[in-house]
């Protein structure tokens, strides 16, 4: 698979994604929504950032399992309960995004939304992937 980010100078500079990306491949994977459930189906940690890094977690692990990486990921949308909260840790979850991921970011938006499925929730993470 191949993929070219593109950036284009006149936009706003991306920070945490990209503004498009191009993928050629010969596989897409549709990666569902991931919260931060354990394996008990429980949702695990008091705090966006630490709910947001076991739904990435989580999210990657349906990646590899399909053979991916987390630069095969060419979209992900990122649903809040609460944009001004993932806005004011935008920076940990930067830095927990490269740690889980790298620096291949994908085409992104974040959604607020009033409430996820598990009520105890902050934030979810789907996405779609191409792969060689």
């Amino acid at each position: 698979m191949t993929t070219e980010r593109i950036d284009p100078p006149g936009l706003a500079p991306p920070a945490g994604f990209s503004h498009a990306v191009v993928a050629s491949g010969s596989r897409v994977v549709f990666l569902a929504g991931q919260t931060a459930l354990d394996g008990a189906g429980k949702v695990t940690g008091a705090t966006l950032p630490e709910q947001f890094e076991k739904a990435l977690t989580n999210l990657l692990t349906a990646l590899t399992a399909a053979g991916g990486t987390p630069s095969d990921l060419a979209r992900v949308t990122v649903y809040a309960t609460d944009v001004a909260a993932y806005r004011a840790h935008a920076p940990e979850l930067g830095l927990l995004w490269r740690k889980l991921a790298g620096r291949h970011y994908p085409a992104m938006a974040v959604v607020e939304v009033v409430r996820l499925w598990d009520e105890e929730a902050l934030v979810e993470l789907d996405g779609f992937a191409v792969l060689p």
